[in-house]
């Protein structure tokens, strides 16, 4: 006997499921013939499949107070997809909220061309010619990056990855077993895509995009040129060089033109935390610091509270993942406790991340201390903010505008925030945001709050590194819709 309930539900997720299914090659056209980012709520659709989608749309129910639909995403995308487009990010949660709040009955077709009017003009080349993008190492953030910039190639008119610098390794395959680490992580899984190797080249080709590896024993002793590769931006992931003086080295490369250490700089180096003072990223030089993964999470949540609510002081402490620095057994270590066991210890130990702050937001000079506690996690990591406020709040009025900002604004690609009392460190696997406030966790007493901020270590930080890229290479894309919405 049928059970109406049971069969409305089972009715309801077939629809969805259609449209979910027929939204992926609009979204895929969009991008890659004229590329444009389609998100919902600063989650991208591109290269997602529709049971990502699925959960992209779950979601949304923490971020706005009624249901975004599946159907009125769906109509305003179909709309989009009619329209001769610049390349740009376009959000249809945004724009579903907007066509919702409409005083007057208007069509989803003549919404969407009033809203997208100003990129309405036709499709144009993003550069003239790629930005060419050189990994120096290809460690853990180098092989993230890689990920990340082969899944952003769109039409290939925008960034390419052209090739990665290692030292010889010592077996004689060397180019299967790097290949190998990029096809399979222990921590991000298998990369969702083809890769091959090109032993007449020396490369790697994934998905389509030829990477040669070039073996080097030092930054200045490679010839980019003789591989058709010119004023390239170099990434260092190495961390064995951090002053600007050792970073130099890189740029009397011929080939290449600017590089950008992921890891803090020391001395006059730039430390960039994208989203908040990576204005003028172009001309701060040839040497520039996308900062720490803890910087990174907790300055753009800075940024936003001081400018609503000031902060008179802080502390900061970050449980963060063990990393590769650190030993797996007992053993001989330069710095204070990192030679114990990473995996069986919690370690004690410094960061610079909260003296960092007030390079990206002078303002905070001076009041915020901070420190580190290395936990036996391989990935994901928890800052702690303990705030003195400006003024006296709430948690639900503190949450509100966190998640406000999470949307939009300026910082919508930096901060997410997610309202559930069952998520744990490994729930932010993959998480592409610099940052995640935590809001079941939030503590307010007047002019006191602490904040709890997740963040992937790993892939959030290498998704701003390669912001600044993006930036650099003057290939960052305008978001519509521009105007504020009411999410109530």
């Amino acid at each position: 006997m049928s059970d109406p309930k049971m069969d409305s539900y089972l009715t309801d997720w077939t629809e969805k499921s259609r449209l979910v299914e027929e939204m992926v090659p609009m979204v895929g056209r969009l991008y890659r013939d004229r590329g444009v980012i389609i998100t919902v709520f600063g989650h991208s659709l591109v290269n997602k499949s529709p049971n990502k989608i699925h959960q992209i749309f779950r979601m949304t129910d923490e971020l706005v107070d009624f249901k975004v639909s599946h159907r009125g995403c769906y109509d305003i995308l179909e709309a989009a997809s009619r329209l001769d487009l610049a390349p740009a990010r376009v959000d249809i949660g945004n724009l579903f909220t907007r066509l919702r709040t409409e005083e007057e009955e208007i069509s989803v077709q003549a919404f969407v061309e009033r809203e997208l009017a100003d990129i309405s003009t036709g499709k144009a080349p993003i550069r003239p010619a790629p930005q060419d993008v050189v990994l120096y190492g290809f460690g853990r953030v180098g092989r993230l990056i890689a990920r990340i910039m082969v899944g952003k190639t769109g039409g290939g008119d925008s960034l390419r990855l052209r090739a990665i610098v290692v030292r010889k390794g010592g077996s004689s395959d060397d180019l299967e077993k790097r290949a190998s680490l990029l096809r399979r992580d222990s921590v991000h899984g298998r990369f969702d895509g083809v890769i091959d190797v090109d032993h007449d080249e020396n490369a790697l080709v994934v998905n389509g995009n030829m990477i040669r590896v070039i073996y080097s024993d030092g930054p200045d002793q490679v010839d980019y040129t003789q591989y058709g590769i010119r004023d390239a931006l170099v990434v260092d992931n190495t961390g064995l060089w951090r002053t600007r003086e050792d970073l130099s080295l890189h740029i009397k490369s011929p080939g290449a033109s600017k590089v950008v250490l992921t890891a803090p700089g020391k001395g006059d180096v730039p430390n960039v935390v994208y989203g908040v003072n990576h204005g003028g990223i172009r001309e701060m030089g040839d040497v520039i610091s996308a900062a720490s993964c803890t910087t990174n999470a907790i300055v753009p949540v800075l940024k936003a509270v001081n400018d609503e609510f000031g902060i008179r002081a802080g502390h900061v402490e970050s449980c963060h993942s063990f990393t590769n620095d650190q030993n797996l057994i007992d053993n001989y270590h330069k710095k204070d406790r990192r030679g114990r066991a990473a995996t069986l210890n919690m370690v004690l130990t410094e960061t610079g991340a909260a003296k960092a702050v007030s390079k990206a937001v002078p303002e905070l000079e001076g009041k915020l201390t901070g420190n580190a506690i290395r936990v036996p996690t391989p990935n994901v990591s928890l800052a702690i903010l303990n705030l003195h406020l400006g003024r006296e709040t709430h948690v639900e009025e503190l949450n509100s505008y966190l998640r406000m900002v999470s949307i939009e604004g300026e910082l919508q690609n930096q901060i997410a925030y997610v309202n559930s009392s069952e998520v744990v460190s490994s729930d932010f696997v993959g998480n592409r945001f610099a940052g995640i406030v935590d809001a079941q966790a939030t503590i307010t007493n007047g002019e006191h709050c602490v904040l709890y901020v997740w963040y992937d270590n790993e892939f959030g930080y290498s998704r701003q590194v390669v912001r600044c890229l993006e930036e650099l290479a003057s290939v960052v894309m305008p978001n519509f819709p521009q105007r504020a919405c009411d999410l109530k």
